[in-house]
């Protein structure tokens, strides 16, 4: 069964992108109109996904562009990066994972439990929600590039 997308989980995932990369990066972040994703595609070439599962089940993508992933590798490791390569995609998980907890902690009630992250790399990956969630993108710009964060909820089996 689809578990509307309603505010109290939007919400804490735009807090923990902000957050996240403003503490991480050192960023500004700005968040951009929240839209329903209808293309299985991610929008940028490096994206960290995160399964949930408690209350409510569901996957959480955040999809950056590569100029952005490199800058916050650099950052994070202090010591510059120019091209996508394992410490990248590392530091693209860690963001994942972090923003993924963050969001967790402010939904408490659904008592949710967090996968470790993966990464996909490439031009338009395409992702499966389930079947029975509405995915919503909302997206993000940042001096260093743009980003989105993807998430998608649905019931857990019964």
């Amino acid at each position: 069964m689809a578990v509307a997308l309603r505010v109290e989980f939007i919400n804490p995932f735009i807090v923990a992108v902000t957050k996240t990369l403003e503490t991480m990066v050192g960023c500004k972040v700005t968040r951009e109109t929240p839209v329903l994703k209808k293309e299985p595609q991610t929008l940028f070439p490096i994206s960290g996904i995160i399964g949930l599962s408690g209350r409510v089940v569901g996957t959480v993508i955040l999809t950056m562009s590569k100029e952005l992933a490199v800058k916050s590798a650099s950052v994070m490791l202090q010591e510059e990066h120019h091209e996508l390569n394992a410490d990248v995609y590392d530091a693209v998980g860690e963001l994942t994972n972090m923003i993924a907890g963050n969001a967790k902690a402010q939904l408490e009630e659904y008592k949710l439990s967090l996968s470790l992250p993966n990464i996909i790399k490439g031009e338009k990956s395409e992702i499966i929600f389930p079947e029975s969630s509405q995915p919503i993108t909302i997206p993000f710009s940042t001096q260093y590039g743009p980003l989105a964060v993807e998430i998608g909820f649905t019931s857990p089996p019964e």
